[in-house]
């Protein structure tokens, strides 16, 4: 008497994913992962891409779970899926210029904007300009905010003020000014 447990088939795991079977996902994954992975690695030639690829595949096998009917095997619908992808894929590649020779060296150069230095430098100057509009007359401070801040024009800053437009260009110009011999020190 043969008391082994036979494993569920793909497709009896693939219907029980479909039906929110997440330990019948996992089983799949583990199944194919390294099958596909493969697949995908010897027709690209290219571990960061295949690694790209091969998380689309399965995004797209999650997505299309609850169409999935058992007419062909798992692991052929699966392939057929990474084969589509590639097409996908290539399809694009042919309509993309290629990257330029000295492409690396160009993104080495590149500045990184999110340094701990960088971002110390810019709190840095955002305390020296708070600093430096705390020290401008009321009027000109809250002309200055409703037109850098809140982007109003002269005349909306008028109406608000309760002065022409001409006291709010020149309150600003003054503010400006005032700003610019303070930030220069």
């Amino acid at each position: 008497m043969d008391t082994a447990v036979q494993a569920p088939t793909d497709e009896a795991l693939m219907l029980a994913y479909a039906g929110g079977d997440g330990a019948a996902f996992d089983a799949l994954y583990a199944r194919h992962r390294a099958r596909l992975f493969h697949y995908l690695l010897g027709q690209l030639r290219d571990r960061p891409l295949a690694e790209e690829l091969f998380q689309d595949v399965w995004q797209r096998l999650i997505h299309a779970r609850a169409g999935w009917t058992p007419e062909a095997a798992f692991a052929t619908w699966l392939f057929r899926i990474a084969h589509n992808r590639l097409n996908d894929h290539w399809r694009a590649a042919r309509h993309r210029p290629p990257a330029p020779a000295d492409a690396e060296e160009r993104t080495a150069r590149l500045a990184d904007t999110c340094t701990p230095e960088l971002l110390a430098t810019e709190q840095a100057e955002r305390v020296r300009l708070r600093e430096a509009m705390a020290e401008l007359p009321m009027e000109q401070q809250e002309v200055l905010i409703l037109r850098l801040e809140q982007e109003l024009s002269l005349e909306e800053i008028g109406q608000i003020t309760g002065v022409g437009r001409e006291t709010v260009k020149s309150r600003l110009r003054y503010a400006m000014d005032k700003l610019r011999a303070r930030l220069s020190e």
